[in-house]
């Protein structure tokens, strides 16, 4: 028998989802696992380690261990309902009366639920810009901050914070780091092994890549007992996700290389077209020269720079809600990192109180002809404008 001696990359081990093969009947895509209930051995325990459908599931492990893969993450992941039931643990995970610093800009819901519900647990909780290095260490209190959630690149802005200095403000303050990675991915950063403490994806947007899966993901770098309590609050609560939205989810990991070399590429090339548009007045993607966080983007992301830019339009408001209502290509839509291209006016859609300026408007590249994609914008600027 030949030695295997191989390393497969991490491109090779999600294309194959780890290279499981069905011990049964041989095939290469692992069966899915529905039983909500396993057998106990005769002395009643679970020799198996399965007990019950809630906490314990194969296809879950499976997809699960993918992801840690990914995200090279010690400890491992765990898959929830959905990305707010990922990051809502993370919170409910403190204790009354700690101290939570937070990006300003974030995700919309996750913000709003931060401002309300969040202090109902007793959480005291603190925005700020965190790509604002002095800023973010002027809000973490020593011995008191038990956390810091920073979101990079921030949606919809696009803003870059270094997480290797946020990681270190961070546990000089004697808190963990908490990085929001969903329009990153995996394929360029990896917070974990720039010094964040978890990672959180909203795995419905990219990880899954098909608009048709609602799931959420934590990755952690150590198996310590804040990351336990983030497994109890699981249990506790029933966040896990369901087996076939998991096996949806592995196979969307499958050709998420793929699908973010196309977008990524693409976006990159969207922003540098846009840039020159007579009707755009600014484009936001740190893939540009000119973005303010462009180098410490070039640094912390590998192969590119996501797939999602936002452009502020010359005429405003009322041109930036026209030019949506006149694509052909793009889908006028709320979510992103699909396959599909995406646009939407974030400010109608996160209302009073968002960061979101009124002109802008944010684009999800999906991985359609790049012409195609840039055509349907010029024209539906141009008509915007009219």
């Amino acid at each position: 028998m030949a030695a295997k001696n191989l390393i497969p990359s991490k491109r090779t081990l999600a294309a194959q989802a780890m290279g499981k093969i069905d011990p049964l009947t041989k095939a290469v895509v692992p069966p899915i696992h529905v039983a909500t209930t396993y057998i106990r051995d005769e002395d009643n325990a679970y020799s198996t380690g399965f007990v019950y459908g809630r906490p314990d599931n194969e296809t879950i492990h499976e997809a699960q261990a993918v992801l840690a893969m990914l995200e090279e993450a010690k400890a491992g992941a765990l898959l929830f309902g959905s990305g707010m039931a990922a990051a809502t643990a993370v919170f409910q995970a403190l204790s009354p009366g700690d101290h939570v610093v937070a990006s300003k800009v974030m995700y919309w819901a996750l913000r709003a639920w931060l401002l309300t519900e969040a202090t109902r647990w007793g959480l005291k909780v603190e925005f700020v810009e965190t790509d604002n290095l002095a800023a973010l260490k002027a809000a973490v209190r020593p011995g008191e901050t038990k956390l810091v959630w920073i979101e990079t690149p921030s949606n919809p802005l696009w803003t870059i914070t270094d997480i290797a200095a946020a990681a270190e403000i961070a546990h000089k303050a004697g808190a963990k780091l908490a990085v929001d990675s969903t329009c990153a991915s995996p394929v360029h950063t990896r917070p974990l092994t720039l010094g964040a403490d978890i990672v959180m994806h909203a795995a419905t947007k990219v990880l899954n890549g098909h608009s048709d899966v609602v799931a959420g993901a934590l990755c952690a770098r150590e198996d310590d007992a804040f990351w336990n309590r983030v497994k109890t609050v699981r249990k506790g609560q029933g966040g896990i996700l369901g087996p076939f939205e998991a096996f949806l989810l592995m196979r969307g990991m499958r050709t998420l290389h793929l699908r973010q070399e196309r977008q990524s590429a693409s976006a990159m090339a969207l922003a540098e077209r846009l840039s020159a548009h007579p009707l755009v007045a600014r484009v936001l993607y740190p893939g540009l020269p000119q973005h303010p966080g462009h180098d410490i983007a070039a640094r912390q992301m590998e192969g590119g720079f996501g797939f999602m830019l936002s452009i502020q339009l010359v005429g405003g408001e009322a041109a930036a809600v026209k030019t949506a209502a006149h694509v052909e290509i793009y889908k006028r839509a709320t979510s992103l990192g699909g396959v599909e291209s995406l646009i939407e006016h974030r400010a109608s859609i996160e209302g009073a109180g968002s960061p979101c300026p009124p002109d802008l408007l944010r684009l999800s590249t999906g991985i359609e002809d790049l012409d195609d994609l840039h055509a349907d914008l010029d024209q539906a600027l141009k008509t915007g404008h009219r």
